[in-house]
């Protein structure tokens, strides 16, 4: 797991909202959510109307953490699948490219066998997305810097200037 800051632009974002857009459809989910793993929510989608997406982030980091040292204890690198049954809603919770959770709610409407098919495909092609938002990212490291090192205070003021 990489502990440095991904920088993801808009087309970035617009690629990983139209995989998170799909399996919704394709998986008939409630919801699905991208958290990074620090607990930081990185886009949704779906039905999920009210739902504190704030504390669904930090939980569901929380508990990737936590089960990662119940696999270290039991002697194994991680526990990259997790799937929690409710009386109503299921959370179906796939870690993706090491540092991405992806995280979808379904209910009767849809199967553990159709979410888990379905997420199969979605976490590769978040996989392969989040790698070519690292590489950028690295080449900008490489370079001596990130895109925002040459933003001034008046750029600043500038965007929130009435």
């Amino acid at each position: 797991m990489r502990d440095a800051q991904l920088v993801m632009y808009d087309e970035d974002f617009r690629q990983i909202q139209a995989v998170v857009a799909r399996l919704v459809r394709d998986a008939n989910a409630k919801g699905i959510f991208v958290v990074d793993r620090n607990g930081q929510l990185i886009a949704e989608d779906g039905e999920m109307r009210g739902i504190d997406t704030t504390s669904l982030a930090s939980l569901t980091a929380g508990c990737i953490a936590a089960t990662g040292g119940l696999a270290k204890l039991v002697g194994e690198d991680d526990f990259p699948v997790h799937f929690h049954q409710g009386q109503r809603d299921n959370l179906h919770i796939t870690l993706v490219s090491g540092r991405i959770i992806l995280v979808v709610i379904f209910d009767d409407r849809s199967s553990l066998g159709l979410v888990r098919l379905r997420v199969k495909k979605a976490g590769a092609e978040l996989a392969k997305i989040f790698e070519e938002i690292q590489k950028k990212t690295d080449q900008e490291s490489a370079k001596g810097g990130t895109p925002f090192d040459e933003i001034t205070d008046d750029d600043i003021d500038n965007l929130f200037s009435v």
